[in-house]
């Protein structure tokens, strides 16, 4: 460590940022068993024991929220982990540097648009009153408009269209990465045997960055528990309801917006649990099955 100690320097910021955003602000979570008074410190609220854990569970929407948070966060990883991946096996196979940089960019700059810039793009490009997607049906092809974003059936089609192209870019970054360090003699001398590109990328390339998209795969699967809460709040409506009420939106609804703190915390205290059982049984299953794991 000291012959690389400048280098390890370059982890302080990182290591700072976690200590104080996420690490300091962990004994919060005994907020969760406690009686919230906003007059009191949280060392000086009287306990409450289990009561809010037992609200939490018994809330009668609890499986909504699960089951909504769960199914939208696997369409984007089934949607989105792959559309990363092949993205990256795609701009391996470009020769020309400049086309290369030009599709690069193109694809990482919706990364650092907000959400909310987003959103409202596609509730203008889907409006049903002038968005070019219903006058083009109304005028070509008869019929009603459609209200996309606030039809119950479309929302998880919109939800994984927009999360995809948001971030499909900025995802292929480490494959990209990943590719780069696979030796060139191995392509070489595949051509020299008469494989095709899509022979030398199914024999070569996908082999030998087979470790990374496995880790990448299980911390995906931490985030199944998280399906994103400006994307989601900002597409809800009242008529969509039903589908867009998740535990992100729930933990902001009680604890900002109703002042149900304590109840807020136990939410949130649930969902990092059951990332943390999910990433670990990922890990387990993947050291296992295909020798690739965290640790």
């Amino acid at each position: 460590m000291w012959k690389y100690k400048y280098l390890y320097l370059f982890l302080f910021p990182a290591i700072i940022y976690y200590f104080i955003f996420a690490y300091i602000p962990m004994y919060g979570i005994t907020l969760g068993f406690k009686e919230f008074q906003f007059n009191k410190s949280i060392w000086e609220m009287p306990w409450a024991g289990m009561q809010y854990f037992d609200q939490f569970i018994n809330y009668y929407k609890f499986w909504d929220l699960i089951r909504n948070t769960l199914f939208i966060s696997f369409l984007k990883l089934l949607f989105g982990f792959p559309a990363a991946l092949g993205l990256a096996l795609l701009l391996n196979e470009i020769r020309s540097r400049w086309f290369k940089r030009m599709i690069q960019t193109v694809s990482y700059l919706p990364f650092f648009v907000s959400w909310v810039v987003v959103m409202t793009l596609f509730s203008k490009i889907l409006s049903p009153n002038a968005g070019p997607i219903n006058e083009l049906k109304t005028k070509w092809f008869g019929g009603d408009p459609i209200f996309f974003i606030g039809d119950p059936s479309w929302f998880h089609s919109i939800v994984v269209l927009s999360d995809v192209w948001k971030h499909v870019g900025w995802n292929t970054i480490i494959f990209l990465a990943a590719i780069s360090a696979i030796n060139p003699e191995l392509y070489e001398a595949a051509s020299m045997d008469g494989a095709r590109r899509f022979q030398r990328m199914w024999y070569i390339t996908l082999p030998s960055i087979r470790p990374i998209i496995g880790i990448m795969l299980i911390l995906s699967m931490g985030g199944l528990m998280s399906a994103g809460y400006e994307q989601i709040y900002l597409m809800r409506q009242p008529s969509n309801l039903a589908v867009s009420e998740i535990l992100d939106t729930y933990i902001i609804h009680m604890g900002l917006r109703q002042g149900y703190y304590s109840l807020a915390t136990v939410a949130g205290m649930f969902q990092g649990v059951v990332s943390l059982v999910i990433i670990f049984a990922a890990n387990s299953i993947s050291r296992r099955a295909s020798g690739v794991s965290l640790w």
